[in-house]
């Protein structure tokens, strides 16, 4: 079915449609006059700032991380938190939301299937996917069954449109009772709160699968875009998400800007969040490291003594075939450790030590196809 196709079949999906023009009709012409008009005061743009920054680490941190992949565990108070703020993202329940992200994680770039394919356009991508009731977008709960066991996720889901009502309309209302400035805060942190929200979440599905570097696999469209991290919470690593999308971080260094990670590492420190999954270093090591070989190939291949390049490469792969090898070998047999209950043992064993010596030996292994490809002339 192609695009075209599509535009000619599906009918509008008019509430997200109307919707989205209402908004963003209203931040383009009454937020600038009210603001030209009256002026904002101070406390309406930090209630703005504030409640962004809660919308959007309700959306990253618990519609995201926390429902759809279940990358970390989290106390009730926390999932509650999480079911208002997220709420008022005015981006569906968790239920609707959760379902489709695994729908695209499973069929990434698939245009029948995924709901917000890249390869269907940008616009298609960024938002367009949503105003027309397109097949790839109608929800299937069968793929959240869990979440329907979860009783918030299930409140949530029954009282929605009275959860959005307050989060969005009484609690700007609210603040701008207290503060003194009631269409002050409805604007601000009310309604151009919801559409730069609303935007900075579609980039995600835009912006991150176009521009941007692929380290660890070249097999979908996912990117890792470090000024779009900046703007979306630590979202915009996107590549290495969508290899390791049980990682409750997405950026893995320690100087990776990831306030989504921070935030769910601070939690954990005060109980609010337990069973933080991270992906071990050397499978992160091995998909690098791949990239690595596919693109010292290309480029060795056009180099100035290519036979010379291409019996080192050679030598250099059959290596990393071997520590592939021997990694699995090991992982069995630390499995075979657990079972019999020795932890003690595996924590001090050869086995363990050999473990951090195959993570040394591919990130030197990295560093040496580095060297070759900068070493490398193109004829």
């Amino acid at each position: 079915m192609s695009e075209q196709h599509n535009k000619e079949n599906a009918p509008i999906n008019w509430v997200p449609a109307i919707m989205f023009a209402v908004t963003t009709l209203g931040v383009l012409t009454i937020v600038p006059w009210y603001g030209i008009t009256y002026g904002y005061s101070t406390s309406a743009w930090v209630a703005y700032a504030v409640i962004t920054w809660l919308t959007g680490m309700s959306i990253t941190g618990g519609y995201h991380r926390l429902w759809s992949h279940n990358s970390y565990e989290a106390h009730p108070l926390l999932r509650i938190w999480y079911a208002l703020w997220g709420a008022a993202a005015l981006e569906n329940t968790i239920l609707h939301w959760s379902s489709g992200h695994r729908v695209h994680h499973r069929h990434v770039d698939d245009v029948e299937l995924d709901p917000y394919s890249a390869k269907r356009g940008f616009w298609f991508s960024h938002m367009g996917w949503m105003l027309r009731e397109y097949k790839s977008g109608i929800p299937n709960f069968d793929n959240v069954k869990n979440l329907m066991k979860d009783p918030i996720v299930m409140w949530q889901y029954k009282y929605y449109g009275p959860i959005v009502l307050v989060m969005n309309i009484g609690v700007p209302l609210a603040l701008g009772f207290i503060f003194g400035d009631v269409w002050g805060m409805l604007l601000l942190a009310g309604l151009l709160r919801i559409v730069t929200t609303h935007h900075v979440t579609f980039f995600i599905n835009s912006i991150a699968h176009k521009w941007g570097s692929q380290p660890y696999t070249d097999e979908n469209t996912a990117r890792d875009n470090a000024f779009f991290a900046f703007l979306t919470h630590g979202e915009g690593y996107h590549n290495y998400h969508h290899i390791f999308q049980t990682d409750y971080r997405n950026g893995i260094r320690w100087y990776h800007w990831d306030p989504t990670k921070w935030f769910i590492a601070a939690c954990s420190w005060v109980g609010l969040t337990s069973n933080l999954r991270v992906v071990p270093d050397f499978k992160i090591e091995r998909a690098k490291v791949k990239m690595q070989f596919k693109h010292a190939q290309e480029k060795l291949a056009k180099a100035e003594n290519s036979e010379k390049w291409t019996v080192l490469l050679e030598k250099e792969y059959e290596e990393f075939r071997e520590m592939l090898n021997e990694w699995t070998e090991l992982q069995s047999e630390r499995l075979d450790e657990t079972r019999k209950h020795l932890r003690e043992k595996w924590e001090s064993a050869a086995i363990h030590t050999r473990f951090k010596e195959l993570d040394y030996s591919l990130k030197m292994q990295s560093k040496r196809l580095q060297a070759m490809m900068a070493e490398a002339r193109v004829a």
